[in-house]
């Protein structure tokens, strides 16, 4: 990149700072449907005063999509997206700052959001804006679609695109996400595992009991407790029968990726950074890099008779758990949804009721695709590194779903978002580092040239 183009990211990186503290203010938690709307003509503004057309997009029950597009001086199309929801904030007692106050502190800069994704949209805007500046055009033509209910599981994204694919159609697209390794390499995630979101309920009184007739009466703490022992046994493995049918193992290309990626360095921090000594059966290297390509059996939260503080003795008349299996390519959602609930009517919990949240099926993109081999090859270039290639990340993107089946892009997640591995998305102190914050807009800024060519 030129001196005239250094100098106008240079100025940007400066502009980055308050444009993340206005974003960051904007409350936006799509879970409790609060402050939906502001961010979206916030972040729409945004988009505008950068040179993009836009324009909001209507889907029934969600908050609105902003749509943009702008010209280039390519025939390539990138596709952008990014979400301007976030997680609730809460245990609010945990942070140490006002989650909405973006608040530097130890060379880190904490608000909720920041990392997840508030943050990766300023620094492509900020690339744009110094490109803009010195060239007075985009090198590609770039269209971004901006969601508001991504943390809620892009519940009408499949819709959309139904509605809104035309607009949508490029040449390749990239998610959210990205970033760099300890090591300074760069990171190209291609893949997220699908996910069943479900809420186990049972009910064996009509109302909670004194705990003395215990000895009498059932608990639906205890009967719900049993349900979900019969589901995991002390290792992880999930006991539903055919529940391991269609997973996917990684091919020869992807375990070559992941046995590039073991970093015993990396795995010590991670340890230290959860308080744990060791992970699940004692894995590491390679044998805990290709777990991600296995299904897990996890209880995000349990609910029934009294939590607060002090003594109450009561037998719970309810209880309630949220339980979400991460699947491995080519497992399905709702054939999984049957075999739990077939699986429960087999052990005799009939009683228990099996209510759907959510589900979105795995998407994995080649590692041999063009795009893909074109992205790796810019950022080698950019740090003259080796490329850390994710064949699959643990999580899940329920949009991917829609966007390769209705418009029929794949896209990968590059390095162009300033967090790191600690920043702590979805918890309390969430953050990213002051550091990165220079590398990631003059990486997106890179990347755009480099498409352009």
């Amino acid at each position: 990149m030129n001196a005239a183009l250094n100098k106008k990211l240079e100025e940007q990186t400066q502009n980055f700072r308050g444009l993340i503290e206005d974003y960051c203010r904007l409350e936006s938690v799509a879970a409790q449907n609060r402050m939906v709307r502001e961010p979206a003509d916030w972040v729409e503004a945004l988009l505008r005063e950068t040179g993009f057309k836009t324009r909001q997009l209507e889907v029934e029950g969600a908050p609105n999509y902003i749509y943009g597009e702008q010209k280039g001086l390519s025939d390539f199309t990138l596709l952008l997206y990014n979400h301007y929801d976030v997680q609730p904030e809460d245990p609010i007692d945990l942070w140490e700052s006002p989650p909405f106050e973006a608040t530097e502190r130890d060379g880190k800069l904490f608000a909720r959001g920041i990392c997840d994704n508030k943050a990766e949209l300023i620094a492509r805007i900020c690339a744009l804006k110094a490109i803009l500046a010195v060239n007075g055009e985009l090198p590609i033509t770039i269209k971004w679609i901006i969601e508001g209910e991504e943390e809620i599981g892009s519940t009408h994204f499949d819709e959309m695109t139904k509605n809104y694919g035309d607009l949508l159609k490029s040449d390749g697209a990239l998610w959210e996400g990205g970033g760099f390794n300890e090591k300074g390499q760069a990171i190209l995630a291609l893949g997220f595992r699908g996910m069943l979101y479900v809420e186990l309920s049972v009910e064996t009184m009509k109302l909670d009991a004194h705990s003395g007739g215990a000895h009498a009466l059932p608990s639906a703490a205890w009967r719900l407790v049993k349900a979900l022992s019969s589901l995991r046994d002390d290792e992880g493995k999930n006991l539903i029968p055919g529940f391991y049918d269609h997973v996917r193992l990684p091919n020869e290309t992807e375990k070559q990726a992941m046995r590039d990626n073991v970093d015993p360095d990396m795995e010590e921090k991670i340890l230290a950074m959860y308080g744990i000594d060791s992970f699940n059966n004692n894995k590491k290297g390679y044998e805990l890099e290709k777990q991600v390509f296995e299904p897990t059996t996890n209880i995000a939260g349990l609910l029934t008779g009294y939590t607060e503080e002090g003594v109450k003795t009561v037998l719970p008349a309810k209880a309630m758990a949220k339980m979400d299996f991460r699947l491995s390519p080519e497992q399905n959602p709702d054939d999984i949804l049957e075999k739990l609930r077939a699986h429960l009517r087999a052990q005799g919990f009939e009683d228990v009721k099996v209510k759907k949240l959510g589900g979105a099926e795995p998407v994995v993109t080649p590692i041999d695709g063009d795009f893909v081999q074109h992205l790796k090859k810019i950022c080698k270039e950019f740090t003259d590194q080796e490329v850390e290639i994710i064949p699959l990340v643990g999580g899940t993107l329920p949009l991917l779903e829609a966007m390769k089946k209705n418009i029929g892009i794949l896209g990968v997640s590059t390095a162009g978002n300033p967090a790191y591995y600690g920043s702590g998305a979805h918890a309390p102190n969430e953050h990213i580092r002051l550091s990165d914050i220079a590398r990631a807009i003059e990486f997106n800024a890179f990347m755009f040239e480099k498409l352009g060519e």
